[in-house]
Protein backbone atom coordinates (compact mmCIF):
# COMPACT_ATOMS: atom_id res chain seq x y z
CA UNK A 1 0.00 0.00 0.00
CA UNK A 2 1.22 3.07 -0.96
CA UNK A 3 2.18 5.55 2.24
CA UNK A 4 -0.50 7.93 2.46
CA UNK A 5 1.21 10.45 4.84
CA UNK A 6 5.19 11.28 3.94
CA UNK A 7 7.00 13.33 6.85
CA UNK A 8 10.30 14.90 7.07
CA UNK A 9 12.36 15.19 10.07
CA UNK A 10 13.13 18.31 11.65
CA UNK A 11 16.78 18.50 10.72
CA UNK A 12 15.82 17.72 6.87
CA UNK A 13 13.60 21.28 6.70
CA UNK A 14 15.39 24.16 4.36
CA UNK A 15 17.99 25.99 6.09
CA UNK A 16 17.98 28.58 2.93
CA UNK A 17 15.29 30.48 1.45
CA UNK A 18 14.99 29.91 -2.68
CA UNK A 19 14.78 32.66 -4.79
CA UNK A 20 13.65 31.77 -8.21
CA UNK A 21 14.80 35.65 -9.75
CA UNK A 22 18.54 34.38 -9.91
CA UNK A 23 17.33 31.66 -13.05
CA UNK A 24 14.54 33.51 -14.36
CA UNK A 25 15.24 34.48 -18.09
CA UNK A 26 13.83 37.61 -18.07
CA UNK A 27 13.66 39.09 -14.23
CA UNK A 28 10.77 41.82 -12.57
CA UNK A 29 10.66 44.70 -13.92
CA UNK A 30 11.57 47.09 -11.15
CA UNK A 31 9.27 48.94 -8.86
CA UNK A 32 8.88 52.50 -10.05
CA UNK A 33 8.51 55.47 -7.55
CA UNK A 34 4.02 56.47 -7.83
CA UNK A 35 5.59 60.15 -8.13
CA UNK A 36 8.63 60.25 -9.84
CA UNK A 37 8.17 56.99 -11.95
CA UNK A 38 11.67 56.34 -11.87
CA UNK A 39 13.31 52.47 -10.27
CA UNK A 40 12.78 53.28 -6.65
CA UNK A 41 15.75 52.46 -4.63
CA UNK A 42 16.11 51.14 -0.84
CA UNK A 43 15.25 54.77 0.93
CA UNK A 44 12.02 54.88 -1.04
CA UNK A 45 11.07 51.68 0.91
CA UNK A 46 13.12 52.65 4.14
CA UNK A 47 9.72 54.33 5.45
CA UNK A 48 7.48 50.93 5.77
CA UNK A 49 9.86 47.75 5.30
CA UNK A 50 13.14 47.11 7.55
CA UNK A 51 16.59 46.87 5.72
CA UNK A 52 16.73 42.90 5.86
CA UNK A 53 13.34 43.18 3.92
CA UNK A 54 14.45 45.55 1.41
CA UNK A 55 17.44 43.68 0.75
CA UNK A 56 15.51 40.47 0.60
CA UNK A 57 12.94 41.83 -1.86
CA UNK A 58 16.09 43.19 -4.57
CA UNK A 59 17.82 40.14 -3.98
CA UNK A 60 19.30 38.52 -6.81
CA UNK A 61 21.34 35.16 -4.89
CA UNK A 62 19.68 31.54 -5.33
CA UNK A 63 19.96 31.29 -1.63
CA UNK A 64 19.20 33.60 1.03
CA UNK A 65 19.82 31.82 4.47
CA UNK A 66 16.51 31.43 7.36
CA UNK A 67 17.95 32.83 10.51
CA UNK A 68 18.25 30.66 13.55
CA UNK A 69 15.44 32.15 15.30
CA UNK A 70 13.17 32.07 12.47
CA UNK A 71 13.80 28.34 11.79
CA UNK A 72 13.21 27.79 15.78
CA UNK A 73 10.11 29.52 15.40
CA UNK A 74 8.86 27.30 11.88
CA UNK A 75 9.94 24.31 13.88
CA UNK A 76 6.37 24.54 15.84
CA UNK A 77 5.04 23.33 13.27
CA UNK A 78 7.31 22.41 10.06
CA UNK A 79 7.69 20.54 7.76
CA UNK A 80 4.53 20.29 7.01
CA UNK A 81 3.23 16.75 5.71
CA UNK A 82 2.34 15.17 2.25
CA UNK A 83 -0.46 13.28 1.61
CA UNK A 84 -0.93 11.08 -1.05
CA UNK A 85 -4.85 11.44 -1.89
CA UNK A 86 -5.44 7.79 -2.30
CA UNK A 87 -8.94 7.78 -1.43
CA UNK A 88 -9.67 10.93 -3.93
CA UNK A 89 -7.92 9.07 -6.40
CA UNK A 90 -10.39 6.15 -5.65
CA UNK A 91 -13.38 7.85 -5.89
CA UNK A 92 -12.07 9.31 -9.48
CA UNK A 93 -11.65 6.51 -10.68
CA UNK A 94 -8.60 7.70 -11.75
CA UNK A 95 -4.86 6.12 -12.47
CA UNK A 96 -3.17 9.85 -11.56
CA UNK A 97 -1.66 10.00 -8.52
CA UNK A 98 -2.78 12.98 -6.27
CA UNK A 99 -0.31 14.55 -4.15
CA UNK A 100 -1.10 17.68 -1.77
CA UNK A 101 1.09 19.23 1.09
CA UNK A 102 -0.93 20.45 3.68
CA UNK A 103 -0.25 23.79 5.00
CA UNK A 104 -3.39 23.59 7.30
CA UNK A 105 -0.99 22.04 10.54
CA UNK A 106 0.14 25.62 10.98
CA UNK A 107 -1.08 27.95 14.40
CA UNK A 108 -2.91 30.02 12.11
CA UNK A 109 -4.21 26.89 9.94
CA UNK A 110 -2.48 28.04 7.19
CA UNK A 111 0.78 28.51 5.08
CA UNK A 112 0.94 32.37 5.54
CA UNK A 113 2.83 32.08 8.90
CA UNK A 114 5.41 30.89 6.55
CA UNK A 115 6.28 34.60 5.93
CA UNK A 116 4.78 36.33 9.07
CA UNK A 117 7.35 34.72 11.23
CA UNK A 118 10.35 36.33 9.45
CA UNK A 119 8.65 39.72 8.94
CA UNK A 120 7.90 39.65 12.39
CA UNK A 121 11.84 38.93 13.20
CA UNK A 122 13.04 41.55 10.99
CA UNK A 123 11.16 44.29 11.66
CA UNK A 124 11.49 43.45 15.71
CA UNK A 125 15.44 43.04 14.74
CA UNK A 126 15.01 46.85 13.90
CA UNK A 127 13.78 48.28 16.74
CA UNK A 128 10.06 48.33 15.02
CA UNK A 129 7.23 48.25 18.01
CA UNK A 130 4.25 47.79 16.00
CA UNK A 131 2.93 46.70 12.79
CA UNK A 132 0.35 47.18 10.24
CA UNK A 133 -1.34 45.11 7.76
CA UNK A 134 -4.38 44.06 5.70
CA UNK A 135 -6.19 41.03 4.87
CA UNK A 136 -8.62 39.53 2.96
CA UNK A 137 -9.99 36.09 4.49
CA UNK A 138 -8.36 36.48 7.73
CA UNK A 139 -5.31 33.84 6.94
CA UNK A 140 -2.54 36.83 6.85
CA UNK A 141 -3.77 38.77 9.30
CA UNK A 142 -4.42 36.12 11.65
CA UNK A 143 -1.04 34.80 10.80
CA UNK A 144 1.04 38.39 11.25
CA UNK A 145 -0.77 38.20 14.40
CA UNK A 146 0.29 35.40 16.07
CA UNK A 147 4.14 36.75 14.37
CA UNK A 148 3.89 39.59 16.44
CA UNK A 149 3.04 38.05 19.90
CA UNK A 150 5.82 35.64 19.15
CA UNK A 151 7.94 38.48 18.64
CA UNK A 152 6.67 41.08 21.24
CA UNK A 153 5.76 43.52 18.64
CA UNK A 154 1.87 45.18 18.30
CA UNK A 155 -0.24 44.34 15.49
CA UNK A 156 -3.40 46.33 13.90
CA UNK A 157 -4.65 44.37 10.85
CA UNK A 158 -7.19 46.20 8.31
CA UNK A 159 -9.85 43.52 7.16
CA UNK A 160 -11.51 43.58 3.96
CA UNK A 161 -14.83 44.52 5.20
CA UNK A 162 -17.37 41.01 3.61
CA UNK A 163 -14.66 39.16 5.07
CA UNK A 164 -15.12 41.13 8.36
CA UNK A 165 -18.29 39.55 8.41
CA UNK A 166 -18.21 36.87 6.39
CA UNK A 167 -15.56 35.38 9.23
CA UNK A 168 -16.29 36.69 12.35
CA UNK A 169 -13.82 33.56 14.41
CA UNK A 170 -10.73 34.81 12.01
CA UNK A 171 -11.12 38.46 13.53
CA UNK A 172 -11.52 36.46 16.84
CA UNK A 173 -8.46 34.70 16.42
CA UNK A 174 -6.38 37.99 15.24
CA UNK A 175 -7.74 39.49 18.58
CA UNK A 176 -7.28 36.17 20.90
CA UNK A 177 -3.37 36.73 20.13
CA UNK A 178 -3.14 40.17 20.45
CA UNK A 179 -3.97 42.13 17.83
CA UNK A 180 -6.67 44.94 16.88
CA UNK A 181 -8.19 44.72 14.38
CA UNK A 182 -10.49 47.05 12.12
CA UNK A 183 -13.34 46.82 9.10
CA UNK A 184 -11.56 48.20 6.03
CA UNK A 185 -12.51 50.90 4.63
CA UNK A 186 -12.42 51.92 8.38
CA UNK A 187 -13.34 55.36 9.62
CA UNK A 188 -9.13 55.05 11.21
CA UNK A 189 -7.48 56.38 7.88
CA UNK A 190 -8.38 59.39 4.85
CA UNK A 191 -8.49 56.56 2.62
CA UNK A 192 -11.14 54.56 4.34
CA UNK A 193 -12.81 57.78 5.04
CA UNK A 194 -12.96 59.07 1.54
CA UNK A 195 -14.30 55.63 0.03
CA UNK A 196 -17.25 55.61 2.69
CA UNK A 197 -18.01 59.14 1.96
CA UNK A 198 -17.94 57.84 -1.51
CA UNK A 199 -19.90 54.44 -0.65
CA UNK A 200 -20.80 54.33 2.47
CA UNK A 201 -21.93 50.37 1.94
CA UNK A 202 -18.59 49.66 0.13
CA UNK A 203 -17.50 46.11 1.03
CA UNK A 204 -14.06 46.63 0.90
CA UNK A 205 -11.30 45.02 -1.50
CA UNK A 206 -7.79 44.08 -0.53
CA UNK A 207 -6.45 47.55 -2.70
CA UNK A 208 -8.12 49.60 0.15
CA UNK A 209 -7.13 48.16 3.27
CA UNK A 210 -3.21 47.95 1.18
CA UNK A 211 -3.91 51.28 1.44
CA UNK A 212 -5.41 51.66 5.00
CA UNK A 213 -2.20 49.81 6.07
CA UNK A 214 0.21 51.77 4.49
CA UNK A 215 -1.36 55.13 5.70
CA UNK A 216 -0.92 54.10 8.92
CA UNK A 217 2.36 52.78 9.13
CA UNK A 218 3.63 55.95 6.69
CA UNK A 219 1.88 57.78 9.99
CA UNK A 220 3.98 56.37 13.24
CA UNK A 221 7.79 56.26 13.55
CA UNK A 222 7.31 53.03 15.64
CA UNK A 223 5.45 51.31 12.81
CA UNK A 224 6.19 49.36 10.18
CA UNK A 225 4.05 47.56 6.99
CA UNK A 226 3.90 43.99 6.27
CA UNK A 227 2.22 42.54 3.49
CA UNK A 228 1.38 38.60 2.78
CA UNK A 229 1.62 37.94 -0.42
CA UNK A 230 2.48 39.58 -3.83
CA UNK A 231 6.26 40.92 -3.08
CA UNK A 232 9.21 39.31 -4.22
CA UNK A 233 10.06 38.87 -0.42
CA UNK A 234 7.33 37.11 0.72
CA UNK A 235 7.56 34.32 -2.03
CA UNK A 236 10.83 33.69 -1.18
CA UNK A 237 9.71 32.76 2.42
CA UNK A 238 6.97 30.96 1.20
CA UNK A 239 9.52 28.57 -0.65
CA UNK A 240 9.65 26.45 2.20
CA UNK A 241 6.40 24.47 1.21
CA UNK A 242 7.85 23.30 -2.56
CA UNK A 243 11.46 22.71 -1.10
CA UNK A 244 9.98 20.19 1.70
CA UNK A 245 7.70 18.83 -0.64
CA UNK A 246 10.25 18.22 -3.18
CA UNK A 247 12.35 16.00 -0.98
CA UNK A 248 9.24 14.24 0.15
CA UNK A 249 7.99 13.10 -2.86
CA UNK A 250 11.97 12.56 -3.51
CA UNK A 251 11.54 9.93 -0.67
CA UNK A 252 8.81 7.75 -2.61
CA UNK A 253 10.70 7.98 -5.99
CA UNK A 254 8.39 10.43 -7.45
CA UNK A 255 8.75 13.54 -9.49
CA UNK A 256 5.46 15.95 -10.51
CA UNK A 257 4.49 16.03 -13.92
CA UNK A 258 1.69 18.52 -12.85
CA UNK A 259 1.95 21.50 -9.88
CA UNK A 260 -0.78 23.16 -9.00
CA UNK A 261 -1.89 26.00 -6.58
CA UNK A 262 -4.29 28.64 -5.70
CA UNK A 263 -3.57 31.81 -6.84
CA UNK A 264 -4.53 35.47 -5.04
CA UNK A 265 -1.47 37.84 -4.88
CA UNK A 266 0.75 34.46 -5.63
CA UNK A 267 2.64 33.45 -2.18
CA UNK A 268 0.51 29.97 -2.10
CA UNK A 269 1.08 29.57 -5.75
CA UNK A 270 4.83 30.77 -5.37
CA UNK A 271 5.29 28.62 -2.52
CA UNK A 272 4.91 25.22 -3.97
CA UNK A 273 5.68 25.75 -7.73
CA UNK A 274 9.02 28.42 -7.89
CA UNK A 275 11.23 25.37 -6.22
CA UNK A 276 10.42 23.13 -9.26
CA UNK A 277 10.18 26.00 -11.86
CA UNK A 278 14.16 26.88 -10.98
CA UNK A 279 14.38 23.21 -11.21
CA UNK A 280 13.22 23.42 -14.83
CA UNK A 281 14.53 26.85 -15.94
CA UNK A 282 18.53 25.04 -14.74
CA UNK A 283 17.52 22.38 -16.82
CA UNK A 284 17.58 20.16 -14.02
CA UNK A 285 14.13 18.96 -13.64
CA UNK A 286 13.56 15.23 -15.09
CA UNK A 287 10.39 15.85 -16.25
CA UNK A 288 8.40 18.75 -18.50
CA UNK A 289 6.53 19.79 -15.36
CA UNK A 290 3.36 22.05 -16.34
CA UNK A 291 2.40 24.61 -13.40
CA UNK A 292 -1.02 25.39 -13.48
CA UNK A 293 -2.52 28.14 -10.96
CA UNK A 294 -5.53 28.30 -10.11
CA UNK A 295 -7.66 31.13 -9.72
CA UNK A 296 -10.96 32.80 -9.11
CA UNK A 297 -14.08 33.65 -12.18
CA UNK A 298 -14.66 36.71 -10.01
CA UNK A 299 -11.58 38.03 -9.87
CA UNK A 300 -9.29 36.19 -13.10
CA UNK A 301 -6.49 38.18 -12.85
CA UNK A 302 -4.44 36.20 -14.62
CA UNK A 303 -6.54 34.84 -17.05
CA UNK A 304 -8.41 38.05 -18.24
CA UNK A 305 -6.19 41.20 -17.02
CA UNK A 306 -3.97 43.02 -18.72
CA UNK A 307 0.15 42.64 -18.22
CA UNK A 308 1.38 46.03 -17.77
CA UNK A 309 2.21 48.40 -14.67
CA UNK A 310 0.04 49.16 -12.12
CA UNK A 311 -0.50 50.22 -8.76
CA UNK A 312 -0.96 47.73 -5.69
CA UNK A 313 -3.53 50.18 -3.52
CA UNK A 314 -6.52 52.01 -4.65
CA UNK A 315 -4.74 55.42 -2.89
CA UNK A 316 -1.64 54.84 -5.00
CA UNK A 317 0.73 54.68 -2.27
CA UNK A 318 2.51 51.99 -3.55
CA UNK A 319 5.00 51.37 -6.13
CA UNK A 320 4.17 50.94 -9.39
CA UNK A 321 4.25 47.11 -10.53
CA UNK A 322 4.82 45.27 -13.72
CA UNK A 323 2.35 42.29 -13.35
CA UNK A 324 -1.37 41.55 -14.54
CA UNK A 325 -3.86 43.41 -13.28
CA UNK A 326 -7.66 44.21 -13.29
CA UNK A 327 -7.05 47.73 -12.40
CA UNK A 328 -6.31 49.31 -9.04
CA UNK A 329 -9.54 50.45 -8.77
CA UNK A 330 -11.11 47.09 -9.21
CA UNK A 331 -13.92 46.28 -7.13
CA UNK A 332 -14.13 42.32 -6.38
CA UNK A 333 -17.60 40.46 -6.38
CA UNK A 334 -18.19 38.95 -2.33
CA UNK A 335 -17.06 35.70 -2.97
CA UNK A 336 -16.18 33.85 -0.15
CA UNK A 337 -12.25 32.59 -0.93
CA UNK A 338 -11.42 36.61 0.38
CA UNK A 339 -7.80 35.61 -0.23
CA UNK A 340 -7.99 35.82 -3.68
CA UNK A 341 -10.16 39.20 -3.95
CA UNK A 342 -6.83 40.58 -5.26
CA UNK A 343 -6.61 42.79 -8.76
CA UNK A 344 -3.20 42.19 -9.04
CA UNK A 345 -0.54 39.43 -9.42
CA UNK A 346 3.07 39.09 -8.23
CA UNK A 347 5.51 40.31 -10.90
CA UNK A 348 7.13 37.13 -10.41
CA UNK A 349 4.13 35.27 -10.84
CA UNK A 350 3.44 37.81 -13.73
CA UNK A 351 6.35 37.40 -15.88
CA UNK A 352 6.24 34.05 -15.53
CA UNK A 353 2.59 33.43 -16.63
CA UNK A 354 3.11 36.02 -19.27
CA UNK A 355 6.54 34.11 -20.16
CA UNK A 356 4.46 30.70 -21.04
CA UNK A 357 5.72 28.77 -17.60
CA UNK A 358 2.61 29.21 -15.76
CA UNK A 359 -1.00 27.94 -16.38
CA UNK A 360 -3.29 30.04 -15.38
CA UNK A 361 -7.11 28.98 -15.14
CA UNK A 362 -10.09 30.59 -13.30
CA UNK A 363 -13.17 28.33 -11.62
CA UNK A 364 -16.31 29.37 -10.31
CA UNK A 365 -17.22 29.44 -6.93
CA UNK A 366 -19.95 26.92 -6.67
CA UNK A 367 -17.44 24.47 -8.87
CA UNK A 368 -14.84 25.12 -6.28
CA UNK A 369 -17.31 24.39 -3.57
CA UNK A 370 -17.98 20.83 -5.11
CA UNK A 371 -14.63 19.72 -5.31
CA UNK A 372 -14.06 20.57 -2.17
CA UNK A 373 -16.71 18.67 -1.00
CA UNK A 374 -15.37 15.48 -3.04
CA UNK A 375 -12.19 16.44 -0.76
CA UNK A 376 -13.39 16.66 2.48
CA UNK A 377 -15.58 13.25 1.94
CA UNK A 378 -12.56 11.59 0.76
CA UNK A 379 -9.62 12.99 2.70
CA UNK A 380 -11.59 14.51 5.60
CA UNK A 381 -10.24 17.88 5.41
CA UNK A 382 -12.08 20.70 4.78
CA UNK A 383 -10.50 23.03 3.10
CA UNK A 384 -10.24 26.74 2.76
CA UNK A 385 -12.25 28.33 -0.14
CA UNK A 386 -8.84 29.66 -1.72
CA UNK A 387 -7.70 26.77 -1.83
CA UNK A 388 -10.95 24.68 -3.20
CA UNK A 389 -9.71 26.42 -6.12
CA UNK A 390 -6.70 24.12 -5.79
CA UNK A 391 -8.56 21.12 -5.73
CA UNK A 392 -10.88 21.78 -8.80
CA UNK A 393 -7.40 21.90 -10.87
CA UNK A 394 -6.35 18.99 -9.69
CA UNK A 395 -9.79 16.60 -9.60
CA UNK A 396 -9.50 18.44 -13.50
CA UNK A 397 -6.49 17.02 -14.59
CA UNK A 398 -6.93 13.86 -13.16
CA UNK A 399 -10.58 13.41 -14.80
CA UNK A 400 -8.56 14.53 -18.16
CA UNK A 401 -5.66 11.89 -17.43
CA UNK A 402 -8.23 9.55 -16.85
CA UNK A 403 -9.77 10.14 -20.49
CA UNK A 404 -6.61 10.03 -22.26
CA UNK A 405 -5.41 6.98 -20.44
CA UNK A 406 -2.24 8.51 -18.91
CA UNK A 407 -1.30 8.50 -14.98
CA UNK A 408 0.31 11.84 -14.13
CA UNK A 409 1.85 12.76 -10.83
CA UNK A 410 -0.12 15.69 -9.38
CA UNK A 411 1.02 17.68 -6.59
CA UNK A 412 -0.88 20.75 -5.35
CA UNK A 413 -1.02 23.23 -2.50
CA UNK A 414 -3.42 22.40 -0.10
CA UNK A 415 -3.04 25.91 1.81
CA UNK A 416 -4.98 25.99 4.11
CA UNK A 417 -8.39 24.24 6.46
CA UNK A 418 -11.56 25.73 6.21
CA UNK A 419 -12.88 24.99 9.87
CA UNK A 420 -13.60 28.71 10.09
CA UNK A 421 -15.12 28.77 7.11
CA UNK A 422 -18.19 26.71 8.02
CA UNK A 423 -20.98 29.60 7.20
CA UNK A 424 -19.53 29.32 3.37
CA UNK A 425 -19.89 25.56 3.22
CA UNK A 426 -23.15 26.00 5.10
CA UNK A 427 -24.47 28.40 2.18
CA UNK A 428 -23.10 25.86 -0.43
CA UNK A 429 -24.92 23.11 0.66
CA UNK A 430 -28.24 24.85 1.11
CA UNK A 431 -28.15 26.10 -2.65
CA UNK A 432 -27.63 29.59 -1.78
CA UNK A 433 -23.71 30.03 -3.18
CA UNK A 434 -23.89 32.26 -5.94
CA UNK A 435 -21.49 32.02 -9.11
CA UNK A 436 -19.99 35.48 -10.29
CA UNK A 437 -18.32 35.53 -13.07
CA UNK A 438 -16.47 39.20 -14.18
CA UNK A 439 -18.71 40.80 -16.82
CA UNK A 440 -16.18 42.02 -19.85
CA UNK A 441 -17.62 45.72 -19.68
CA UNK A 442 -17.05 45.86 -15.83
CA UNK A 443 -13.42 44.36 -16.43
CA UNK A 444 -12.85 46.68 -19.57
CA UNK A 445 -14.31 50.12 -17.10
CA UNK A 446 -11.85 49.30 -14.35
CA UNK A 447 -8.75 48.36 -17.12
CA UNK A 448 -9.53 52.21 -17.72
CA UNK A 449 -10.04 54.04 -15.02
CA UNK A 450 -7.10 52.44 -13.69
CA UNK A 451 -5.12 53.34 -16.72
CA UNK A 452 -1.89 55.16 -15.77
Amino acid sequence: MPERRIYLPPGKMPTAWYNVVADMKTPPAPYLHPGTRQPVGPDDLSAIFPDAIIGQEVATERYIDIPGEVIDAYNQYRPSPLHRALRLEQALGTKAKIYYKYEGVSPAGSHKPNSAIPQAFYNKKAGIKRLATETGAGQWGSSLALACNWFGLECTVYMVKVSYFQKPYRRTLMRLWGAEVFASPSDKTNTGREVLAQDPESNGSLGIAISEAVEDAAQRADTNYALGSVLNHVLLHQTVIGQEAYEQLKSVDEYPDIVIGCCGGGSNFGGIALPFIGQKLRGEAPKATRFVGAEPAACPTLTRGEFRYDFGDVAKFTPLVEMYTLGHTFMPAGIHAGGLRYHGMSTIISRLAHDGIIEPNAYTQNSCFSAAEIFAKCEGIVPAPESSHAIRAAIDEAILAKAKGTEPTILFCLSGHGFLDLASYESYIDGNLTDFELPEETLQAALAESAI
